[in-house]
C-alpha cells in the first residue's frame, strides 16, 4: 500500500521505523527508502506548450528528495511520475513536464520511490509576450519621525500573452524587480506587502505583478529624490517585449 512520506530528522526517522517495523527486521542498506521529500518546483507554473524551465531558462525536471533508514539522502534514487490531473504531460522516468493545456486550479503529479509518494502542484499558464508599467509611476510623502510612513505605494507591472486578447493574462509567472538608482543600497529596499525584504513577486490572476519600497529617509542626500526600479520578465532566458519595465518612485517630505 502507498503512504505519502517527508522528510525526517534521524532521531524521528529511527522511532519511526521500531513503531511501524516492531515485529519485523528493519532495513540497513544505504538504498533502503524511508522517506520521500519533493524538491521546491523552480517555477509555479509552466507554460502551455512548453516545458517546466528555471529561471535560466534552462528546461528542469520535477525532482525529490529519498532519505534511506540513517536518514542520509540516497544519491541518484529511482523515481517515476504520474499525473493525475488534465493540463500536463511528465515523463514517467525522467519528470519531464509539458504543459498541454491552461487549468484554473493545480495539476497534481505523483513523485514515486519504491513505495513512497509525494504530489507535486503545478499550474499551467499562457506564454508571456509583453509587460508594462500599471503603476509605474508614484510619489512617497516620506517621515523622520514616523518610519509607518516610509513604505510606498506599490509599483506594478501587468504581463500578457497577447496585447489583442480580452483573456490573455499570464498568471503564476515569476518576475523580478531591483533598485537600479540611487546606488545606496540602504537607502531603498523593495517589500512585499507584508513588509518583508522581497525582489520577486508570482503573477496574479490579472497578470499583476508588484512591489513596495521601504525608505530609509536618514540616507538621503537631498530632500527630494527618485528610485528608480527594473521590473524584469524572461522568456527561455530572453526578455519579453517590454523588459525590463522603468518604474519611478519620487520621495519628499
Amino acid at each position: 500500500m502507498s503512504r505519502v512520506g517527508r522528510a525526517l530528522p534521524v532521531a524521528l526517522a529511527a522511532v519511526t521505523v521500531v513503531a511501524v517495523a516492531a515485529c519485523t527486521d528493519i532495513p540497513t542498506s544505504d538504498s533502503a527508502v524511508l522517506a520521500i521529500s519533493a524538491e521546491t518546483l523552480p517555477a509555479p507554473a509552466v507554460v502551455l506548450g512548453d516545458t517546466l524551465r528555471d529561471s535560466t531558462g534552462r528546461a528542469t525536471a520535477l525532482q525529490a528528495k529519498v532519505y534511506n533508514f540513517q536518514g542520509n539522502v540516497i544519491s541518484n534514487p529511482t523515481l517515476s511520475f504520474l499525473a493525475l490531473d488534465r493540463g500536463v504531460n511528465v515523463d514517467t522516468k525522467t519528470g519531464f513536464v509539458i504543459g498541454d493545456s491552461v487549468r484554473k486550479t493545480p495539476a497534481r503529479i505523483v513523485v514515486s520511490a519504491g513505495n513512497l509518494q509525494v504530489i507535486q502542484n503545478l499550474l499551467v499558464t499562457l506564454r508571456p509576450d509583453t509587460v508594462f508599467a500599471l503603476n509605474g509611476r508614484d510619489t512617497l510623502q516620506y517621515s523622520l519621525l514616523d518610519s509607518t510612513k516610509n513604505v510606498s505605494p506599490a509599483l506594478s507591472v501587468r504581463l500578457l500573452h497577447s496585447l489583442t486578447s480580452a483573456d490573455s493574462a499570464v498568471n503564476s509567472y515569476l518576475v523580478s524587480f531591483a533598485v537600479v538608482s540611487p546606488a545606496d543600497t540602504l537607502l531603498a529596499k523593495l517589500v512585499d506587502d507584508a513588509g518583508l525584504a522581497s525582489r520577486v513577486d508570482t503573477t496574479d490572476d490579472t497578470g499583476t505583478a508588484a512591489r513596495k519600497i521601504r525608505l530609509s529617509p536618514i540616507r538621503l542626500t537631498a530632500l527630494r529624490d527618485s528610485i528608480i526600479v527594473n521590473a524584469t520578465v524572461k522568456y527561455r532566458g530572453a526578455q519579453v517585449r517590454g523588459s525590463p519595465v522603468r518604474l519611478v518612485l519620487i520621495v519628499k517630505p
